[in-house]
This record gives structure tokens, sequence and C-alpha cells, in this order.
């Protein structure tokens, strides 16, 4: 009997372990699910932007074969314009699961339509980002972006027109817009060259020199800022006293503004990184270029960074792959190093993703700029950019501002009342 009882535990306990065998090799809830479905991307610009968004999904997809990513190539007006009607009529259907918004615009978005945009905060981890392009996507404490290509400026300038004139690449290391000036001055006595192509209707280096102050036209509650804003009323002056000294070849719009400096009339360009491009394209002056950072306003705080433009990526709150669209950003954006290397060489896009900008391809010498580390050089001044809130009407600020330029160059108004008068017009404007 106690032999019978022994075999029935023995087998027993014999099953038991098989059971318990099996139950290991059950997946657990633990275990990643394939990501499948499609989402559909809108941004513009076939050479930089779309291109790049080509090269994340070929990256993406070949782990997720079951994932389906339509990337459409749009004007960037007409994208603004659809995704505006869009989102004010509350239709839900047809529009993307991400989108392409510029970081000027990035707020209008984000306050005129809560909740039209998917709250990213704790799903990508913002510290690996620049601050201030993070900065730009934040509302309540919340953040609603990716932040993808930055439009850290610098001081690019011809080395040869520089050195004829007298001066060292030191020479022109952590300077003012006063000491811009002044060089500027003796290059065209010494050299017979303009020292900068510049465009009396835009307001692209107003917008530098705020931002380099830690400035913009509104206050931190979005209240028009324009009348008592010390960095503005300095940005203005310098804008005068830059067309008042001479330093400067009249442009007017982009082609005339690049061949300005393609063609060697003017020895400077102070732009984003993104121009890099277009200085590259007149092959005869490689080895002739270097960058200095971007020259501060004299006034205290300012720093020598600023930016000029950028975008970034941002996810419908009512995409019905929302999850797909998210990990799809994480992934490549917000975590595929070589990515990053690969965009920069082949595009030229500096991204705003910190980890990435220890690689090779930004370590890397430029011999167009003499040997230069320029992407190097750019990612320590985009990590000192002073982070600023573009609020919802920058452009109209700008237009406001511009309009009453030609006053103040001609001497008809002050800059006091030349700015009283802006902020009269944007306040009727957008009814603040």
């Amino acid at each position: 009997m106690k032999r019978k009882i022994l075999s029935f535990l023995l087998i027993l306990i014999f099953a038991l372990s098989i059971l318990s065998g099996c139950k290991k090799t059950e997946p657990t809830s633990n275990q990643p699910t394939e990501k499948s479905g499609k989402i559909t991307i809108w941004a513009w610009d076939p050479n930089f932007n779309i291109a790049i968004m080509n090269e994340a999904k070929e990256r993406y997809t070949k782990e997720n074969p079951k994932v389906e990513v339509e990337i459409v190539d749009m004007a960037k007006a007409d994208l603004e314009q659809k995704l505006h009607t869009m989102l004010a009529s509350g239709v839900k259907e047809g529009l993307p699961d991400i989108v392409l918004i510029e970081d000027y615009n990035a707020q209008k978005y984000l306050r005129s339509y809560p909740g039209a945009f998917a709250d990213l905060t704790g799903k990508i981890d913002h510290s690996k980002f620049a601050n201030y392009k993070v900065n730009l996507m934040t509302v309540d404490g919340k953040i609603y972006g990716v932040p993808f290509d930055s439009g850290a400026t610098g001081f690019f300038y011809r080395k040869d027109i520089l050195e004829e004139a007298g001066y060292k690449p030191e020479d022109l290391n952590n300077i003012t817009w006063d000491k811009f000036i002044e060089i500027g001055k003796n290059v065209k006595k010494k050299t017979g060259k303009a020292m900068l192509g510049f465009g009396l209707d835009d307001g692209g280096l107003m917008r530098v020199m705020l931002q380099s102050a830690g400035q913009w036209y509104f206050d931190k509650d979005g209240n028009v800022n324009l009348v008592n804003n010390e960095a503005l009323k300095e940005a203005v002056k310098t804008y005068k006293a830059i067309v008042d000294s001479g330093i400067i070849k009249k442009t007017s719009g982009w082609n005339e503004w690049v061949a300005a400096f393609n063609k060697g009339d003017t020895a400077s360009v102070v732009t984003g990184v993104w121009i890099i491009g277009s200085i590259k394209a007149e092959a005869s002056q490689s080895g002739k270029w270097a960058v200095a950072p971007t020259p501060r306003l004299n006034i205290s705080g300012s720093k020598n960074a600023s930016n000029l433009g950028g975008s970034s990526w941002y996810v419908l709150e009512n995409s019905k792959n929302k999850e797909v669209a998210i990990d799809f950003l994480n992934k490549i954006y917000a975590g595929d190093v070589d990515f990053y290397q690969k965009i920069l060489v082949e595009r030229g896009a500096v991204g705003s993703y910190i980890p990435a900008q220890t690689g090779d391809a930004y370590s890397k010498e430029d011999p167009f700029f003499g040997g230069q580390k320029v992407f190097s050089d750019f990612s320590k001044w985009m990590q000192e950019i002073p982070p600023v809130d573009y609020g919802l009407y920058t452009y109209e600020a700008d237009a406001a501002i511009m309009a009453t330029m030609p006053d103040v160059y001609a001497g008809k108004i002050s800059v006091e009342d030349a700015l009283k008068k802006a902020e009269e017009q944007l306040k009727n404007q957008i009814g603040k």
C-alpha cells in the first residue's frame, strides 16, 4: 500500500512539473506586441523634411513591417491653411496622424485648438532635446511635440575678405552688433565689399537679435510687448545703424540674398545653420569660409547664440493609430542616433536631439570651412540659445514692426514712436 501511495505521489509531482514547465513558455502580458496599422504624415519641402521623413519611414518599417507610413508632401502655406481649416471646423476625418509645424506657429495651434494634439509628456524623453525647442511646445506644463531641426544661428564670413581687412578669426568671436558694424565699415573701406546682404523689409534678423536677448514680441502672459521692450528697442536701433553705416548690399527676396554671398559681393551672412547648403552651392569658395558665434545686442543678458526658424512633429489626439505614431517618433526622432548622423551628412539637418551630437558626423572637420568642425560648434551654440515663448502672433508682430521701418530708416519717426505705432496696429489686428 505504501508503495502504491509513493508511486502515486511521484507521478503527481512529475505531472505538476510538466504543467509548470508549460506555463513558463506561455507569452506574458509584458511581451511587446507587434505594431501594425497605417499612419499618415503631413510635411513640406521635398529636399529636406520629406526626404528626411522617408529615411525615418525606411528605418521604422524595416523593424515594423506591418506598419504602413504614408508621407504627404504639401506646400507649407497649403498645409497650414488646410490644418487650420479642419481643426477650426471640428472635422476629425482626413486629418493626418503626424504633422510638421513650424516653431513660430506652434503656440498658435496648441492654444487655438486645445485637445487637438496628443500630450506627449512622459511618453518622450524630452530631457534629451535642446531646452529652447521643448519650451516652444509646452503649454501649462504639458509637452505636445517631438523637437526636430534646429535653426541655431551663426556668423558666417569669408575668411579671405576679412583677412584682407586685417581681421583674424579670434577678432570675430563673441562680438556685439556694434562691433560687427565697426568691422563692416573697415571691410567696406579696405576691400570695397559690403559686409552683409540686407532686405530692408525682412524681419528675420530682428528675430535673431530678440531671441539672443531672451525676449520676444510678447510678455510671459502673452500680452503684446513692443513699447516697453528694451531688447526690441535695441534691435530696431541696430537695424537703422546697419542701414546708416553703408555696410550693406540691399537685397530683395531669397534669390538675391543668396546670390549676394555666392557671388562674393558680401563678406558675411548671419542666419540659421540651414544656410550651409546654399553657401556650399558655390564650390569655388571652398576653404574660404568660416563661422563664428552670432553677434549679440549691446544690452545686459544678451548672448552670442540665437535661433531662426526650425520645426517639430506633432501627433493628432484623434489619430486612429496614435500609439503607433508616438512609437514611430519615439524610436526614430527620439532614439536613433545613427539617423541623425545620416541626415546631417546627406541633408545638412542639425537635429535638436542632444545624444546625436557626439557622433562622428558632428565632430568631422569640414574642408569647405577650412577644416573647422562646424557642426560641433553649432551643437554647442544650440544649447546656449535663450528659450522664449513665440506666442500666437509672431508673424503678425513681425509685419507690424517692419511696416514702420521705412520711416525709421528715413529718420521721419523715432524708434519709440515707431514701436508705439506698431503696437497699436498689432493690438487692433489681433483684438488685444
